[in-house]
Formats: C-alpha cells, structure tokens, sequence
C-alpha cells in the first residue's frame, strides 16, 4: 500500500522526478558512507598515547615517542610520526603534509554533498516551471481544464517539495560534517604545534635530534 501511494506520487510529479530520484540516491550514499566513516575513526582515537608521545618529546627521547606513534591508526599519531620519521628532511614540512592528506580524507565527498543541496532545490524548481507550463498549455480547453491544471499544480508541488526535502537532508550532514573536519583541522595543528615546541626545547636543553635519526632506520621497500 505505502509502495502504491509513493509510486504514484513519484509518478506525478513529472519527468524532472528521475533526476531528483538520481540525487536522492547520492545524497543517501554519501550520508551512509560518511557516518560510518567517522564512526569508525572515533574508535581510532588514542589520547593516552599522544600523551605519552608528548612525554616522550618533552625528554628528547624521539626514538621512543616515534615507537609509540608508529603503526596507530589516530591521525595526530599518524601526523607525528610521519614528521619525526622524515625529521632528518622537514619535521613541521612532514607534518604539514601528513595533516593535509588526513584532512583530504576527512573531507571526502563533502564537495558532493555541497552540489546537492544547491542542485536538488534547482531540480525541483524546474519540476515547478515544466508543471506550470503542463498546465497553461490546457487553458481554453473547458473539457481538460479542470484536471490536467491540477495535475500540473500537482506535479509542481511534488517536485518543489521533493527538491526542498532532498536538500535540508543533505544541508544538516554537510554542515555538521563540515565542523568535524574543522575541528580536526585544529586538532592537528595543535599536535603539530607541541611537537615543534617540545622539539626545541629539548633542544635547547640540549638533546640531539640526530639520536632519533641513528635510531629509526629507513623502512625497507619489502
């Protein structure tokens, strides 16, 4: 019954309802996809060991605070660890980098999400112009006047509502989604901030980044 009732809905609302269908269906995978997305990267987080790296940092220990970062799955752990594992080349250089592709992936489909909400109303606009059009084109008709006008108010609304519908369930994601990665943004910067203060303080105090270097050896290409 419920099947019927959206079909012929569907079906009302004119040829402009497929595009609109199209985009329903992207704005539902990109939603989904991103949900278990950062579901998943919540449960990456380690805060204990970026204390310790910290620690570890503090005492010009770099071998130790690369051992504890090496191999997580957190993205501030990920971020230092590259930095002190390319230290001997760039450490903020390295880390910039390492920031940079963590927030690309952060980011991800967000562009998408960002057309839909300004094409989705668009298309049901269009739905509202052709529906208005479908019905002035019967004025002067008395016998199909009555009906097909209606229809074509129909089909308007229809789409209009759809469009509207389409686009403030793709604006709610994108936005909160969008202060996620902010929020990463600034979560980054911080770590990357630490760790370059906590790198010149050692050095000053007078620790050797060269005793990292000695003892974290290039990865093999096996």
């Amino acid at each position: 019954m419920l099947a019927n009732i959206v079909f012929e809905t569907f079906h009302k609302g004119g040829p402009v309802m497929w595009p609109i269908l199209v985009v329903l269906i992207v704005a539902l995978a990109v939603v989904c996809e991103r949900v278990f997305w950062w579901a998943r990267e919540a449960t990456r987080r380690e805060p204990k060991k970026l204390d310790q790296v910290f620690d570890a940092l503090q005492g010009g220990d770099y071998a130790s605070a690369s051992q504890v970062a090496r191999d997580s799955k957190d993205p501030l752990l990920r971020t230092i660890h590259y930095g002190l594992h390319n230290a001997h080349a760039s450490l903020v250089g390295s880390m910039q980098m390492a920031a940079g592709i963590e927030l690309q992936r952060a980011g991800r489909f967000l562009p998408v999400l960002d057309t839909l909400v300004t094409l989705a109303p668009l298309l049901g606009l269009l739905g509202t112009v052709t529906g208005i059009m479908n019905s002035f084109s019967f004025i002067g008709n008395e016998e199909l006047a009555a009906v097909k006008v209606s229809g074509g108010i129909a089909e308007a609304l229809i789409a209009t509502a759809c469009g509207l519908g389409i686009a403030i369930f793709c604006l709610v994601p994108f936005n909160y989604y969008n202060s996620k990665v902010a929020r990463l943004q600034f979560e980054l910067e911080t770590a990357m901030n630490n760790v370059e203060i906590l790198v010149e303080s050692a050095k000053q105090r007078g620790f050797d980044t060269m005793v990292f270097r000695r003892s974290n050896p290039q990865p093999s290409s096996t």
